[in-house]
């Protein structure tokens, strides 16, 4: 067992190593094993955990709470935005020094970019990142990469393609840096010029040694190994008429699936709205809701993690 996780913050990928990512990855398949045998464990039977979210979710916060009591913890939650003092202009630092004092692990999603940090630089208790605006969402990135291994059978020298928003795309942000690593083959970015892939990070990956093609073309995208689809996030735009012309871009259809390469693995963070067509769903390398309950397992391990119990 190793402690070099107890009392850390989980806020982004951008800086973990490869070893940390593993280690994660273990601890996770164990926590699906335990889930196997046991419904309920009672690892962390005396420890009470926020669930503080303060922008919409249905994956990731029932995911958490299902996380926190399967191990066995107490969760305090707080779903609505409208129900936390942060409605009346309570600031976040002011909010996570509150609830230090009645849990040993905060977990929370807001709307600002590094709002994560701004809260876990308040307090000594750990913090995991939900997802923070338009920024990071580390958690997600690492059920990603969970997944990606479960389906794959590697991590190693893949050619993954990321379609949609990748602009405001918290989810692909995080996966740029997590799979970083493990060396891809290369990034394809397939997305409009208006929501394509952020310079910076870009630029972060081709230091990394990664190549990176940016392209508007779904079947050169569909020739990787990994596809990784997202949503337009009309929520981040402050332009309704933009969001309108850019919405239904790219749509992932049966048809597009059978011409592009044999058993590419077929990933979405959702919620979809109309980007992936449902008759995509019974094909055997659409992974994206097994992906979706592969959360439960990497945020066990998480949590399991940060407060010394793995």
């Amino acid at each position: 067992m190793t402690m070099k996780f107890e009392g850390k913050d989980i806020l982004s990928t951008e800086n973990m190593s490869k070893e940390e990512i593993q280690e994660i990855l273990q601890v996770s398949a164990k926590m699906e094993e335990l889930c196997k045998t046991r419904h309920v464990s009672d690892l962390l039977a005396d420890k009470v955990v926020a669930v503080l979210f303060l922008e919409p979710s249905t994956r990731t916060r029932l995911s958490f709470e299902t996380a926190v009591k399967r191990l066995g913890a107490k969760a305090i939650t707080v779903a609505d935005a409208k129900t936390s003092s942060t409605a009346k202009g309570e600031t976040l630092a002011d909010t996570a020094l509150t609830v230090e004092g009645y849990v040993d692990c905060i977990v929370v999603r807001q709307p600002q970019i590094g709002g994560a940090k701004v809260m876990a630089d308040a307090v000594k208790i750990p913090v995991i990142n939900g997802g923070d605006g338009a920024g990071q969402h580390p958690t997600q990135a690492l059920l990603d990469l969970y997944t990606i291994q479960k389906e794959r059978g590697t991590l190693e020298g893949l050619r993954v393609a990321m379609v949609g928003d990748l602009k405001y795309g918290r989810t692909v942000h995080s996966l740029a840096y997590a799979l970083a690593p493990f060396k891809p083959k290369e990034y394809v970015f397939c997305a409009p010029e208006a929501l394509q892939m952020p310079d910076h990070i870009i630029s972060d990956m081709k230091k990394k040694g990664i190549a990176c093609k940016i392209t508007e073309s779904m079947e050169e995208a569909l020739q990787a190994d990994v596809l990784y689809m997202t949503r337009i996030q009309k929520e981040r735009f402050t332009d309704v008429a933009e969001y309108e012309k850019l919405k239904g871009s790219f749509v992932l259809t049966r048809r597009l699936v059978e011409k592009g390469k044999k058993g590419v693995t077929l990933m979405h963070p959702l919620p979809r709205v109309d980007e992936i067509t449902t008759d995509v769903d019974d094909l055997p390398n659409a992974a994206y809701f097994r992906q979706a309950h592969n959360g439960v397992f990497v945020r066990m391990a998480l949590l399991a993690l940060v407060m010394g119990r793995a």
